[in-house]
C-alpha cells in the first residue's frame, strides 16, 4: 500500500480532518463543483461506504458550513460584548436575526427565541450536534413535510419558511429603558458639599424637603410650588439633616448646634424642639412616633415626639466617631447605623448595645438600605478608601456579597417593586448606578453631576429618584419600573388564594 495513502487513511480514522488531502479538502475543485449540484448522486439510498469513511459532498454548502463552525467558537471582542450589554434591545434583535439566518441558510429549525441562549462570548449555542458537522458520511434526502409546506408552496407570500415565521412571531420580553438624562433639574443654591450630612428627603405626600444653608425649603412635585418651611439664621444655626415621617405630615430638622426640630409641614409651624446632642445632627430616622438622631458626638438618641418631656430618651453609644447613617428596617424592629469609624451596627428596640457589628468596611459607612423584598437583607456602602457595596444577612449575621464600585459610595436605595437598587457615588466618578440583585449586574449608569452625588431620595411611587450634589443642583431621574411580579404565592399560608 502506498505510504502517503496509508498516512491519510490513518488520519481520517483518528478523527483528524486533513485539509491538504484531496479526499477531505473543502476547497478542492471537485468539492466546489459538487457543492453547486453539478455532479449526480449515484445511489442516494446507500448509506454505507465501506471502511474508508469518505465524506459525502452531495448538497453540502462548504463555505456556509465552515464559516458557521468557525463563528461558533471564535471569541467576540470585549467592546462588542459591552455594547450588547449596554443596549439589550439590540442584543435581542441580533439574536433573532442570527436564528433567522440559521433557519434559512442552515436549516436549523429554530422556532422559539426563548430556547436559544448565548454563552459568555455571545455565541449562539448550536441546536443539535449534527448541524455543526462539516462532513457528513451519509445522505439525507429532503422530504416535504407539513411543517415545510408554507416554504414549498408557490402561493406563499413570505420570503421565509414556516419555522422562521413562527420565530418572528414569538413574543419577546420588552427590555426596560432607563433614560440617561434627568427629566427635571432644579437649582439648589447653598446645598452643602459635605459627605456626612443628609439634606434631601421625599415624603409620602409627594413633597421634597431640602436643607439649603440656614433654611429648609419644600417643593411640591404635584404643583412645582416652593415654600420656605423655616429659617435658622436668627438663631445663628444651619441645617444639617432633614427627614420625613412615614405619614408625610411631619419633617424633622437636624441642626449644626445639635438640636432636632419637628415641624408640621401643612401648618408650617414648629411643634417641638429636642435637645440632647452636643454636636451637629447629620442623620435622622423615623420609626412611627419614635425619632432617632445620630450626631457628631458619637451618640444615637431615640425619643418619642408625642411626649418628649415625659418619656426618657434612649442613648445608644457604640460608635467612636460621627454617626452619619441611620435606617430602620421595614418591620420597624431593627435600626442600622453607620459611622465614620468604618463600622456598621444593628440595634433592636430594647437593648442599648448593638446586637450585631460589621467591621469589614475600610471607610466611613453612610450608605445604608434595608431590602423591602427579603427579610433581614441589609446593604451598606463604604467611603473613598473602601468603595464597596456589601450585603448582609442580619438573620444569621453572615456577609453575603460584595462588589467594588470603583468610587466612594454615598447613598443606597432599594426599588419598591423590583429586586434592584440604586447607588450614588462621589470620588471620583460622581455617577449613579442601578444594580440587579443578587446578580449585581449594572442595569444603567447615569452621569451629569459635576460634584459628588451626596444626596438621594425616592419618590413615593417608587419610580423616580432625586439626587443632589455640591454643584448646587437637584436632578430627577426615572430609574425604576412600577410593574410588580404577577406571580402569586402558592403557599397555603396565602389566604387570598383560597377565596372564591
Amino acid at each position: 500500500m502506498d505510504q502517503d495513502y496509508e498516512r491519510r487513511l490513518l488520519r481520517q480514522q483518528n478523527g483528524q480532518n486533513c485539509f491538504g488531502s484531496p479526499v477531505s479538502s473543502p476547497i478542492s475543485p471537485m468539492a466546489g463543483r459538487e457543492s453547486l449540484g453539478t455532479s449526480p448522486v449515484s445511489s442516494p439510498s446507500k448509506d454505507k461506504y465501506g471502511d474508508r469513511f469518505i465524506p459525502s459532498r452531495a448538497g453540502a454548502n462548504w463555505e456556509i458550513g465552515f464559516n458557521s463552525i468557525q463563528g461558533m467558537y471564535e471569541k467576540t471582542s470585549g467592546q462588542a460584548r459591552k455594547a450588547r450589554e449596554a443596549n439589550s434591545d439590540n442584543g435581542k434583535d441580533g439574536l433573532a436575526y442570527t436564528c433567522l439566518l440559521k433557519n434559512e441558510l442552515l436549516g436549523a429549525g429554530i422556532e422559539d427565541l426563548k430556547e436559544q441562549t448565548e454563552d459568555r462570548r455571545g455565541v449562539l449555542s448550536p441546536t443539535t450536534p449534527e448541524k455543526r458537522n462539516l462532513f457528513r458520511y451519509h445522505l439525507t434526502a429532503k422530504q416535504a413535510s407539513p411543517e415545510n409546506t408554507d416554504h414549498l408552496s408557490p402561493y406563499s407570500l413570505s420570503p421565509v419558511g414556516k419555522k422562521s415565521q413562527k420565530l418572528l412571531r414569538s413574543p419577546r420580553k420588552q427590555t426596560r429603558k432607563i433614560s440617561k438624562i434627568p427629566f427635571k433639574v432644579l437649582d439648589a443654591p447653598e446645598l452643602q458639599d459635605d459627605f456626612y450630612l443628609n439634606l434631601v428627603d421625599w415624603s409620602a405626600t409627594n413633597i421634597l424637603s431640602v436643607g439649603l444653608g440656614t433654611c429648609v425649603y419644600l417643593w411640591s412635585a404635584c404643583t412645582s410650588q416652593v415654600t420656605r418651611l423655616c429659617d435658622l439664621s436668627c438663631d445663628g444655626d444651619s441645617v444639617t439633616s432633614v427627614n420625613w415621617n412615614e405619614r408625610g405630615n411631619l419633617v424633622a430638622v437636624g441642626t449644626h448646634k445639635g438640636y432636632v426640630q419637628v415641624w408640621d409641614a401643612m401648618a408650617g409651624k414648629r411643634i417641638s424642639m429636642l435637645e440632647g446632642h452636643s454636636a451637629r445632627v447629620g442623620a435622622l430616622a423615623w420609626n412611627a412616633d419614635i425619632l432617632s438622631s445620630g450626631s457628631r458626638d458619637r451618640l444615637i438618641l431615640q425619643r418619642d415626639v408625642r411626649t418628649p418631656s415625659v418619656v426618657p430618651e434612649r442613648r445608644l453609644a457604640g460608635h467612636r466617631q460621627e454617626v452619619c447613617g441611620l435606617k430602620w428596617s421595614p418591620d420597624h424592629q431593627h435600626l442600622a447605623s453607620g459611622g465614620n469609624d468604618n463600622k456598621l451596627f444593628v440595634w433592636n428596640l430594647t437593648s442599648v448595645n448593638p446586637v450585631q457589628q460589621y467591621t469589614e468596611h475600610l471607610a466611613a459607612v453612610k450608605a445604608i438600605a434595608w431590602s423591602p423584598h427579603q427579610h433581614g437583607l441589609l446593604a451598606s456602602g463604604g467611603g473613598t478608601a473602601d468603595r464597596c457595596i456589601r450585603f448582609w444577612n442580619t438573620l444569621t449575621c453572615q456577609p453575603l456579597q460584595c462588589v467594588d464600585t470603583g468610587s466612594q459610595v454615598c447613598n443606597l436605595a432599594w426599588s419598591k417593586h423590583a429586586n434592584e437598587l440604586v447607588s450614588t457615588h462621589g470620588y471620583s466618578q460622581n455617577q449613579i448606578l442601578v444594580w440587579k440583585y443578587p446578580s449585581l449586574v449594572q442595569v444603567a449608569k447615569l452621569t451629569g453631576h459635576s460634584y459628588r452625588v451626596l444626596y438621594l431620595a425616592m419618590s413615593p411611587d417608587g419610580e423616580a429618584i432625586v439626587t443632589g450634589a455640591g454643584d448646587e443642583t437637584l436632578r430627577f431621574w426615572n430609574v425604576f419600573s412600577k410593574t410588580r411580579s404577577n406571580k402569586e404565592s402558592k403557599s397555603v399560608l396565602n389566604l387570598y388564594t383560597h377565596i372564591r
